[in-house]
């Protein structure tokens, strides 16, 4: 089960809770609350009418990010905490298992969620 603390706390570290359309961000194009890419939205199952308009759309968005860090949470060893959903949801389907990603993971605890 997605912790309910994450989809209140993303937005927060992602885009200051704003719809702030698309930024780049590592060579690629970053959208929408919780800066979603392209390939995490095709992953996430394409909700919506498109991917940067579900970005920009918050239910939409928080719809993506619970299905994508649920389906990747699921398919690790990574325990099911607030701290793997955060890592993955920043670092991909291996996240939880990345050092890169606990600055991340710091970043999310700063908002709340722990």
């Amino acid at each position: 089960m997605f912790p309910p603390c994450l989809w209140v706390r993303y937005p927060v570290v992602e885009s200051n809770c704003l719809p702030i359309g698309c930024r780049m961000d590592v060579s690629s194009l970053s959208c929408g609350y919780y800066q979603i890419k392209l390939p995490y939205w095709t992953d996430c199952g394409r909700p919506g009418t498109g991917w940067k308009e579900c970005a920009d759309d918050h239910s939409c968005a928080t719809t993506c990010v619970i299905n994508y860090t649920a389906k990747y949470r699921s398919k690790t060893s990574c325990p099911d905490t607030c701290e793997s959903y955060a890592r993955i949801h920043n670092g991909g389907p291996h996240g939880c298992m990345k050092s890169s990603t606990i600055p991340y993971w710091h970043k999310v605890q700063s908002k709340g969620c722990s």
